[in-house]
């Protein structure tokens, strides 16, 4: 049996007898050694396992290409990446695109648009039709009661889907979801959206207006945030198959 090998079947059965994490993370310290860091095996331990929080910041910045994948470069690209941040600030400042007034989340969205050439940003968005189908699959009575109170154009996509759930989660629950993101699944923001429908069925299908609806999904419980992420990866892996960790 090969070294890798190994350590998948290792992986595995701690995940069966209940100690999740702990050859995930020497699986994890194994490919934070590597001399060039291999970004498709760290995108597919992402999508499979959560980040244990003292490497996320790293794996993040190494998978969104803040920083390269060689360890030697990382203290001076940060370095030109500091520059470049206070760069991109200082230009949507003179141009009035942001201020102090504005919330933090939307200065970084601006601050990326500006970077990427699309300031503004473009109108279309297309997981809410994503959000649709599988809320039907998962409760058509759900979906048919949206419908019914005309509240599913209503329903809250811009803080979902464009702010990532920025605002509607706290910062513990909402890191999980952004390790997928981060790693190029955002279709895991739709099963977020869908859980989050289906934890708070009873309280949804009580309320017959569409204002009271999107006023309660923009305001949702917290206590209830780890639950409803832990079940959305469920959905998630249920729905898309479960990524296989190579490493």
């Amino acid at each position: 049996m090969t070294e890798d090998s190994q350590r998948n079947f290792r992986s595995v059965y701690y995940e069966k007898v209940g100690f999740r994490g702990v050859e995930e993370k020497k699986s994890l310290e194994i490919l934070l050694k590597d001399d060039r860091l291999d970004t498709e095996k760290l995108c597919t331990f992402s999508q499979r396992f959560p980040l244990p929080s003292m490497y996320r910041t790293l794996v993040w910045k190494v998978l969104l290409g803040i920083l390269p994948p060689h360890h030697e470069s990382h203290i001076q690209v940060m370095t030109y990446r500091r520059e470049q941040y206070s760069d991109l600030l200082h230009a949507l400042q003179v141009v009035r695109f942001v201020s102090d007034a504005r919330p933090q989340v939307e200065v970084y969205l601006r601050m990326y648009q500006l970077e990427s050439g699309k300031l503004p940003r473009s109108p279309s968005f297309p997981l809410p039709k994503a959000f649709e189908q599988y809320l039907n699959l998962e409760d058509s009575r759900l979906l048919s009661h949206l419908k019914t109170c005309s509240a599913l154009p209503l329903l809250p996509y811009d803080l979902w889907f464009r702010r990532c759930f920025a605002g509607c989660l706290p910062e513990s629950s909402l890191q999980r979801v952004w390790d997928k993101v981060v790693s190029g699944s955002c279709k895991i923001l739709v099963f977020v959206a869908v859980e989050i429908l289906l934890t708070f069925k009873i309280k949804v299908m009580a309320l017959n207006s569409a204002e009271k609806i999107t006023e309660f999904l923009e305001n949702i419980p917290q206590d209830s945030s780890d639950a409803i992420v832990s079940k959305a990866i469920d959905l998630w892996h249920k729905h898309c198959g479960t990524p296989v960790h190579s490493a």
